[in-house]
């Protein structure tokens, strides 16, 4: 995809605050002084058996990006590829799913469109509100900034054991409780305590997500392989080779970009690199307000991993360790 659109004409209007030369999540346009638009759109097959999950997930997923801009949810268009062979049900249960992920962000369904085609697909066009002079982007971490990772790895490998009947239902619930929550609460947080870069973790993986924002910001980020936080049964699914095929699209993405410390096992690297979906945030924020952003997320019972640091720019954009 980033070889098809390194050619494209970038849009130059002094309106545009955000657009895709950076690879942020969502486009900024400025209204007024007081209000920009933040939009975005993503949509998928499904990765779950069941429809009104999926589009629990899906939602989510696509609402995400205006969190990880610092925006707020306002309105949402469905996105639907419908194979004709499948019963109307199933259709109707994936759209009450979107619509109360939709809904919960305070934001309302004001349309959409739907076409025919082999394989179900679904997903949304998502507009959000934002304050031009508090936009968030994925290239502004500074050097001596603390980074932070609020869900758990591993979406990508379970949903491929769940594809090949190898999760228990047990564990289906758990990554399903994981991928339709919002992360709305945790940006309400981020946002009062200054955060330098944000983005969120999606289908490039962790390590995708982190190179953008260490090339975007122009710095290296170190990463502490010991502190990530993964999803039960992922290692088992990694050295049973349960890897999605993003995961070595990924890797070839940034390969030569990066180093990983000799003592790590090479299955973990199928983690680094895992598709994800429906992902936490990513956040780099400076060490002076660290203590209150953890401190203040963990009093509302929500996940927030120190993963690593932002280093002066050295050869290689990531190093584990």
């Amino acid at each position: 995809m980033a070889e098809a659109l390194k050619d494209l004409p970038q849009s130059n209007h002094p309106n545009l605050l955000v657009g895709f030369n950076k690879a942020d999540d969502a486009g900024v346009y400025k209204v007024s002084e007081t209000m920009a638009l933040v939009q975005t759109l993503d949509f998928f097959p499904p990765i779950v058996d069941d429809p009104y999950n999926f589009g629990r997930i899906a939602a989510a997923n696509a609402l995400s990006d205006v969190y990880a801009m610092g925006g707020t949810p306002v309105t949402a268009m469905s996105i639907v590829a419908f194979p004709p062979n499948l019963p109307a049900s199933i259709l109707a249960d994936i759209l009450r799913g979107g619509t109360e992920k939709i809904e919960e962000a305070g934001a309302v369904v004001v349309g959409g469109h739907s076409i025919k085609d082999k394989e179900l697909k679904y997903g949304l066009s998502v507009t959000g509100l934002i304050d031009p002079a508090k936009v968030l982007s994925n290239s502004n971490a500074q050097v001596g900034d603390k980074i932070y990772l609020t869900k758990n790895l591993g979406t990508g490998l379970i949903t491929t054991a769940i594809k090949r009947n190898a999760a228990s239902k047990e564990l289906i619930d758990l990554v399903t409780d994981q991928m339709v929550e919002l992360n709305k609460t945790v940006a309400e947080v981020m946002v009062k305590h200054n955060p330098s870069s944000v983005t969120d973790i999606t289908g490039y993986g962790l390590m995708g997500h982190a190179y953008e924002m260490a090339v975007g910001s122009d710095v290296t980020i170190k990463i502490n392989a010991d502190n990530l936080p993964l999803l039960p049964n992922v290692m088992e699914y990694a050295e049973a080779m349960m890897v999605p095929g993003g995961t070595f699209a990924n890797k070839e993405f940034i390969e030569g970009k990066y180093s990983i410390a000799e003592h790590i096992d090479p299955n973990f690297e199928h983690l680094l690199f895992d598709p994800q979906t429906s992902g936490g945030l990513l956040i780099s924020i400076p060490q002076s307000n660290c203590e209150a952003f953890e401190k203040e997320l963990k009093e509302k019972n929500l996940l927030v991993a120190c993963i690593g640091s932002v280093e002066t720019k050295s050869e290689l954009a990531l190093i584990i360790s």
